[in-house]
């Protein structure tokens, strides 16, 4: 295997688990997969069942009988152990895991064996995701891509590393793992895997809910959901840490955990906020005005200029990452005062991050309204073009465009290298349309068009509509950045979690009208409804949110170097994806027109990645060109999902 450590050593980052069938074939694929300082659980029968790494305690196993075993890692198996064995013993069918599945709070992996057949399923949010491959001839799971294509000896495909030059990747893509020998599951799916190891499908558990239940009913739902995953992760911690960054999101956490979601004795709280550097941002003021009202709390602030810029420490990062993520961008800024928070007392992190995506909304909800409710939607629509002045003749066509989601993504195809769409398409509409930047190569446009012709061919929405479909993508793209970054969290040596990201909390908000999710009128309606009565109301009037632009700006600025080292010699350079010359170039005008925008964070993660990758893994092919396309999946995985659909 060509899987190294990185310098810190082995740790909690590195976590990692596998599963395997009860069958003699399997031993092979446990000699490859159990890395050093693995443990490893077994069957009833002596074999290996999982094999990896893991937290103490963030396993739990039930049994019953030499047939049946339940696990779950990452979360808080209802009664425990004995709980779990009782699951295991009324089990008939491992269908019958959509109903527990669907109830488990908390974010966790569900792993279960019957009569030798298996189940793996991760989390409807895409937090935790669920990857396969043949090892050996035997098919295995695992929570993490990179530690199947390390025991497969396999390289990269350059193919689908090009696709991850693309901003932004729609929906199917992001779930094709970086090596083509991988399959991924999608995260509302679940894996089977049969007892002889030879075949697998994939079939559905989850669905999101109707949107149609009223804000005021469904409000306390949503503080109850939202509270039991915070009291989830301070159970058993004497001290906690939180963001209060004074927005709503981060503001909630913070007085639930100070209040109903406090354990039982309840512990010490630190609230952390890090203000932004730009003099219009107002973060602190609110912050100071929740932590007011948050007696007992320890309140940190950390100085604006001590914390880490956009684009800080890229060229020193050696997580092991399993694909580019764009949350390398803010990895220094993520992890900087962890460390600290930790020597405070603090054993678990918690972050508002997700809110804004499942208690506010996408507006192109209003694309179906508008045929629904005609009269009321146009009230709102003229709202939000004042609010974000939107043209008329924009909102038009956009409001007019019918298409289905494969003839969008076709259309994407064709429209790689025009510039960015307008805001008001994109709200609208299925989503941003994807492009590609100036320095992306015509060798590397190649396969991301055929990528997504070969994806418009068999792809539907998450959601017929669209603007469910735009919050299930954008939930699933946040999910997949936590993902990471709770990766190295770990290594930092204080665990994070957001609770937001929870398939509870998300189901909760995603089944209220969407009228009253996003409104021209109010800001974040849900969240104000729901926490009413826990945070003061002083704190639920903010408004707005910073935005960080002059952070991010003043982080070019300060890293141009870096970023021209990272040109320098260029691994996606090398293997003809980008031209390493033009991004010198920009490197040297960190004001150029467009950085704002992010631009160049889709490339960055990959450079990244790569760089990351090649002292720790087998090195990538040298061109992206292929006879074979890697966006068409396997015949596993396209009859399981087939058959899901």
């Amino acid at each position: 295997m060509h899987r190294a450590h990185s310098s810190a050593g082995p740790g909690p980052g590195d976590a990692y688990l596998v599963v395997l069938p009860d069958h003699p074939d399997a031993a092979a694929a446990a000699r490859a997969l159990r890395l050093p300082g693995s443990t490893v659980l077994r069957h009833a029968s002596g074999r290996p069942w999982l094999i990896g790494r893991w937290a103490p305690g963030e396993l739990v196993t039930g049994r019953a009988g030499p047939a049946a075993a339940l696990a779950l890692l990452g979360g808080t198996a209802p009664g425990g152990p004995a709980g779990l064995a009782r699951h295991a013993a009324r089990l008939r069918d491992l269908a019958e895991l959509d109903t527990l599945a669907r109830t488990l709070p908390g974010s966790t992996h569900l792993i279960a064996a019957l009569d030798g057949r298996l189940r793996v399923q991760g989390t409807a949010s895409g937090l935790r995701l669920v990857f396969h491959a043949a090892v050996h001839g035997c098919r295995v799971a695992a929570t993490r891509a990179d530690v199947l294509a390390d025991a497969l000896d396999a390289a990269p495909a350059a193919e689908r590393l090009a696709v991850q030059l693309l901003w932004p990747v729609p929906h199917p893509l992001p779930e094709q793992p970086m090596w083509t020998e991988v399959e991924a599951v999608p995260p509302h799916e679940a894996l089977y895997i049969s007892p002889d190891g030879r075949g697998a499908r994939h079939s559905r558990w989850w669905h999101p809910p109707d949107p149609v239940r009223p804000l005021a009913g469904a409000a306390d739902g949503i503080r109850e959901r939202l509270a039991e995953a915070v009291r989830l992760r301070a159970h058993g911690r004497p001290v906690i840490s939180a963001d209060l960054s004074g927005g709503l999101d981060s503001t909630s956490v913070c007085f639930l955990a100070a209040g109903p979601a406090a354990p039982d004795p309840p512990g010490r709280l630190i609230a952390a906020t890090w203000p932004g550097r730009d003099p219009a941002d107002t973060d602190l003021h609110w912050a100071r005005q929740a932590a007011a009202h948050l007696p007992g709390t320890e309140h940190v602030v950390w100085e604006a200029e001590a914390s880490p810029l956009v684009y800080t420490g890229l060229l020193g990062i050696d997580d092991l990452l399993d694909e580019p993520t764009i949350g390398v961008m803010d990895r220094a800024r993520a992890l900087h005062h962890l460390p600290e928070l930790a020597a405070r007392g603090s054993r678990i992190h918690l972050t508002g991050i997700g809110g804004d995506h499942v208690a506010w909304c996408s507006e192109a909800y209003y694309h179906r309204l508008l045929r629904t409710r005609p009269l009321f939607a146009l009230r709102r629509l003229r709202g939000f073009r004042a609010l974000w002045e939107w043209p008329a003749g924009g909102m038009v066509r956009a409001l007019a465009d019918r298409r289905p989601y494969r003839s969008w993504l076709a259309g994407a195809a064709r429209t790689l290298r025009r510039p960015p769409a307008p805001s008001v398409a994109s709200g609208l509409g299925w989503g941003v349309p994807p492009r590609l930047f100036p320095w992306v190569t015509p060798e590397a446009e190649e396969p991301v068009r055929r990528a997504l012709l070969a994806a418009a061919e068999e792809a539907g929405p998450l959601h017929p509509d669209r603007g469910m479909h735009a919050d299930l993508e954008q939930i699933r793209a946040c999910g997949r950045i936590v993902r990471q970054w709770e990766a190295m969290a770990h290594r930092a040596g204080l665990p994070m979690a957001s609770p937001f990201l929870d398939d509870r909390v998300i189901e909760a908000c995603l089944a209220v009208r969407p009228a009253e999710r996003v409104t021209p009128w109010a800001y974040k309606p849900l969240l104000t409804t729901a926490m009413r009565g826990v945070v003061p109301d002083v704190c639920l009037r903010r408004t707005s949110k910073a935005e960080a632009s002059l952070d991010a700006a003043d982080g070019l600025r300060r890293h141009r170097g870096d970023l021209a080292e990272l040109w320098r010699d260029s691994r996606l350079a090398e293997l003809g994806l980008v031209d390493g010359e033009a991004l010198r170039r920009l490197a040297r005008r960190p004001s150029a027109p467009g950085l704002r925008d992010a631009i160049l964070y889709s490339t960055i993660a990959c450079e990244v990645w790569l760089r990351s990758a090649s002292r720790t893994r087998r090195p990538l092919p040298c061109s992206p060109s292929s006879p074979s396309s890697p966006s068409s999946p396997s015949s596993t995985s396209a009859a399981g999902r087939k058959g899901a659909r």
